[in-house]
């Protein structure tokens, strides 16, 4: 159960059973359960405002561009010549944001099941959900399996930002899932697929690899360090219809001048390859 005692924010959950995360809060903003989850918006002292889902931590102002960034400009700069782009989840705009400052990127379309997190995020975290202005993007509101089922060889790349494989998002963590974007994706098409965290969901996200090794020629796990989620870390998973794919080096390698234009604060090129080198225990339990 989570909970606000005292103005602390405790976060506890099953997936990380044992331990919890607490943050001093200063006001809650938006309190309210939507027709899918409950949605809270606070400010606190150290991370500014923070979106919270079912009790669990979405992204704070603090530190959400580690994983936005990541999740958009790896796989985006593997690809050749992404001009269309698939946004699964991402309510709060942070990954639309960052995908829709990437020059060959034409199409955005996003498909988000809650209408209520865009709605919050756009009025109590306008910068995260910046992305939502852009007239590169389409956002439909609903299921983002049935959406994907829909389309058919559509997009250069899929972006899967979704909450924990518990509530709305236990669809996009399954087998099903992977399959249907596989048929999504144009030839040499890629998926970057919100991968839990290595510490405490090495099952999890052993299974997923399997399965998407059985799907795609070219399968990876990379993770980004970000404060506020559990252990301090967070996986990418990350699938490419193209064998020649090599998603520790990036085919477009953004120079500095890249990097400062689109107002990046964590991806480059160093961090792309570094994001991909595994601890030993790992790697013995991933990739082995």
């Amino acid at each position: 159960m989570n909970s606000i005692q005292n103005n602390w924010f405790t976060e506890k959950s099953a997936l990380w059973e044992g331990q919890s995360f607490s943050m001093e809060v200063k006001e809650v903003l938006f309190h309210e359960k939507s027709d899918f989850q409950d949605v809270l918006v606070m400010d606190t002292k150290t991370y500014g405002r923070v979106l919270v889902l079912d009790g669990c931590i979405q992204c704070t102002e603090k530190d959400e561009f580690s994983y936005q960034e990541m999740m958009t400009f790896v796989p985006l700069t593997c690809h050749p010549n992404p001009k269309s782009v698939l946004i699964i989840g991402g309510g709060d705009g942070g990954v639309a944001r960052e995908v829709v400052k990437y020059p060959t990127v034409e199409k955005v379309v996003q498909c988000e099941i809650d209408a209520k997190v865009v709605e919050v995020s756009k009025k109590f975290l306008p910068f995260i959900a910046s992305g939502f202005e852009s007239p590169k993007l389409t956002l439909n509101i609903g299921d983002g399996l049935d959406f994907v089922s829909k389309h058919k060889n559509e997009f250069d790349v899929i972006i899967t930002d979704s909450s924990d494989p518990i509530g709305p998002a236990e669809s996009l963590f399954g087998e099903k899932y992977y399959k249907m974007c596989q048929e999504a994706l144009k030839p040499g098409g890629i998926i970057c697929s919100q991968g839990e965290n290595m510490w405490y969901h090495s099952k999890i996200i052993r299974t997923m690899l399997d399965f998407c090794k059985t799907m795609f020629p070219k399968v990876s796990y990379g993770y980004t360090c970000i404060p506020t989620y559990p252990g301090g870390q967070i996986g990418f998973l990350l699938c490419s219809k193209n064998p020649d794919t090599k998603f520790e080096e990036p085919l477009k390698e953004l120079s500095e001048e890249d990097v400062e234009n689109m107002n990046l604060r964590y991806y480059n090129a160093s961090i792309h390859r570094a994001a991909f080198i595994l601890p030993q225990f790992a790697k013995k339990e991933l990739l082995n």
